[in-house]
């Protein structure tokens, strides 16, 4: 969900119930838009420090409380230095949250240099591309701002010194806290478009996520018009607004984080987040958390973590994807050129019918209608009418052993290809699947030693040992069964050979997706037979293979599995490639969300 009203009302709830009485013990700007603030919380509220993180940086604003610091620049903004003259020591008198707007207002209580009692205001705006950090007189007028906008930038605001604060009403919504019954049927019936897009045009602090809910608990379809609604439709939208208002005013907040199945457990990147139920995602598992702050900064943790992952890896998953189209092309083409050597045979029945009754054809026939000794039935030769019947017939062999050796050559060149598209789909599906950079390192080191990347050059031959940086370390994931079993799962062909050659025992079981690339599963037996484990450990060990396969999204995907005594691995075959010919299977759901990860 947006960082939309909802969430800042919940913020503030959280806030005003922490923060209030506490003083500011500490101000940095540890970026050019961030600031920092550290408070002593009141005694009443259990005493101690906690950071407030505050953000105007217009591609990801954001407000929380966190454990985490922050290094500060040596020299302090000049915006810092007026917050630290003025706010330094000063008592937080109130947090609020003008209507249902994206806004926090912090308000300040403190002595000047009279020693008088005066009030600021600390105003921070979550508005996206306009997101600010203001400070206001207790007039509300502009002392200074974390970002000035003049009116070359802005017509409708500007925020500089001395300048008098208001927010603007750019989009004429209605506050939806004020909101009266037949005021929301009036709005309804004007809207000529989708109830949940006309929610979010005519109220501040809905976003679609919230909107689409509300659509959803009223059990309307989300592409319905607003002004078709019957008025029992109305009145059940009515009936989930007003809920949802009541939920806000009274605080009732329930952070969560919505995963993909099996996420929940293992960083990964999130789906969604709110503050509200969301019933519409019925295929996300819902994380609970205790605070805003806490959903807020894991969730933008995951979600940064995901990011930049991806954009580490984008080199490599270019490089895959460029090498992957190609061969695809080229293993297409080789298999509409094998097809057109299957007709090689006819040829060389050609070619002998023509020696064994060529005596009978006419000199200067441009075909001739022969005995085929093989079948007993006629069958039309085309003939070179400049040729004898003789040299036809060898014009005929050799083009049968033109396309024969065609046949055989693209035969191999096309199971090397077809290894190669295997070899570069896994590493594709192993991309997916990276969380560290140490996992991206492993993939890198794959490539280069299949010859899909060329080597780093380090200016040095023959690097001694000592002398080289040691590399990050990647390990196969590890997972706890229901009934006790360590399950390990490999996340990159380098960890797929090492959990099936080096790890597993010959009576472990082994799992992976059947005709497709995927991660390979081991389920420790501990010396016991396969009739001895109980079949949950098999459901949940074959639920990881199907997870991390290239099927995951298809909600179920066929794995095999047998003892790992009959898993072999091809004399130099690629890494994570191996053969068995005997196995047993199971169709497996890909949801992981019950199975313990073990870290560390």
């Amino acid at each position: 969900m947006a960082f939309d009203g909802i969430t800042v009302a919940g913020l503030c709830r959280e806030l005003q119930d922490s923060l209030t009485g506490g003083r500011v013990y500490k101000i940095a700007q540890t970026d050019k838009n961030e600031l920092v603030l550290t408070i002593r919380l009141a005694a009443e509220r259990g005493g101690g420090q906690v950071r407030l993180y505050l953000s105007a940086d217009p591609s990801l604003p954001l407000v929380y409380l966190t454990k985490v610091s922050r290094q500060a620049p040596l020299q302090a903004p000049a915006f810092c230095m007026l917050l630290r003259k003025h706010l330094q020591n000063a008592r937080i008198i109130s947090i609020g949250q003008p209507g249902l707007e994206r806004i926090i207002q912090i308000r300040f209580e403190h002595r000047n240099e009279m020693g008088d009692l005066c009030t600021h205001v600390l105003a921070v705006e979550i508005m996206g591309k306009h997101s600010n950090i203001i400070f206001l007189n207790d007039d509300e007028t502009i002392v200074d701002s974390i970002r000035h906008v003049s009116s070359l930038v802005s017509s409708v605001r500007e925020v500089l010194p001395g300048r008098p604060y208001f927010i603007p009403d750019t989009q004429s919504k209605k506050d939806p806290l004020s909101e009266s019954r037949e005021g929301f049927f009036q709005v309804l019936g004007a809207g000529h478009m989708e109830v949940a897009k006309l929610l979010v045009r005519s109220y501040t602090g809905f976003s679609p996520v919230a909107a689409q809910e509300l659509v959803h608990l009223a059990g309307l379809s989300q592409d319905r018009s607003a002004a078709l609604l019957p008025d029992s439709e109305k009145e059940a939208l009515w009936q989930r607004f007003g809920n949802l208002i009541s939920r806000i005013r009274e605080g009732d907040f329930l952070p969560t984080m919505y995963c993909r199945p099996g996420e929940s457990g293992r960083p990964g990147v999130p789906v969604d987040f709110s503050l509200i139920p969301l019933t519409h995602y019925a295929d996300c598992v819902p994380v609970p958390y205790e605070s805003p702050s806490v959903l807020l900064e894991d969730f933008y943790a995951r979600k940064n973590l995901y990011t930049r992952i991806r954009q580490r890896s984008a080199d490599l998953r270019h490089i895959v994807q460029t090498i992957l189209e190609r061969d695809v092309h080229k293993y297409d083409l080789q298999c509409r050129q094998i097809r057109d050597t299957e007709k090689r045979d006819k040829f060389k029945i050609y070619g002998e019918l023509l020696n064994a009754y060529g005596y009978s054809v006419p000199a200067g026939a441009k075909s001739c209608e022969l005995d085929n000794y093989y079948t007993g039935e006629k069958v039309r030769i085309p003939l070179d009418p400049n040729l004898t019947a003789q040299q036809n017939a060898q014009k005929y062999f050799d083009r049968y052993a033109r396309m024969k050796r065609t046949h055989e050559a693209l035969t191999r060149l096309t199971v090397q290809v077809k290894a190669e598209i295997d070899h570069l789909r896994s590493i594709q599906n192993a991309l997916e699947f990276s969380t560290t950079d140490a996992d991206l390192s492993q993939i890198r080191r794959e490539m280069e030693e299949s010859g899909y990347l060329r080597r780093k050059y380090t200016g040095r031959k023959n690097e001694p040992k000592k002398g080289r940086a040691r590399a990050p370390q990647s390990r196969p994931l590890h997972y706890i069964s229901s009934d006790g079993f360590d399950i390990y799962v490999g996340k990159n062909n380098t960890q797929n050979d090492e959990i099936t050659f080096r790890i597993a025992d010959g009576r472990d079981i082994w799992f992976h997706a059947n005709d497709m690339p995927g991660s390979h599963v081991l389920l420790r037996t501990g010396g016991k037979t396969m009739d001895e484990i109980p079949d949950r450990a098999f459901e949940e060990a074959a639920a990881l293979a199907a997870y991390y396969s290239s099927g995951r999204s298809q909600g179920k995907v066929e794995i095999d599995y047998l003892e790992r005594r009959n898993v072999k691995k091809p004399s130099g075959a690629a890494p994570g490639f191996v053969v068995y010919y005997t196995n047993y299977s199971i169709l497996a759901r890909t949801d992981i969300s019950g199975l313990r990860e073990v870290t560390g």
